[in-house]
């Protein structure tokens, strides 16, 4: 069961992103290019959902929240706990 929960934690944001692409049109005109999403939903799939929702919602523009949250989606991202969470 601890198994599942951690598969689980690892699939949602990457399954979020999978499904946004899909289905939306939340990632038009985010990104120029096809490489900084395919990093992100590899890599960083938190800071990804987060810097297009600053996008989608803030109309792009960073203020003091806004940074806030991307440190945390970076926190979230590549803290050392989530190396345990992988394995």
């Amino acid at each position: 069961m601890p198994c599942l929960v951690v598969v689980l934690a690892l699939a949602v944001p990457r399954l979020t992103t999978a499904v946004l692409w899909l289905f939306t049109s939340w990632f038009h005109g985010v990104f120029e290019g096809w490489l900084w999403p395919l990093l992100g939903f590899l890599v960083a799939p938190f800071t990804l959902l987060w810097y297009s929702a600053v996008h989608n919602w803030y109309g792009g523009q960073w203020g003091p929240w806004q940074i806030a949250g991307l440190v945390l989606a970076l926190l979230l991202d590549f803290s050392p706990a989530s190396g345990k969470r992988k394995r």
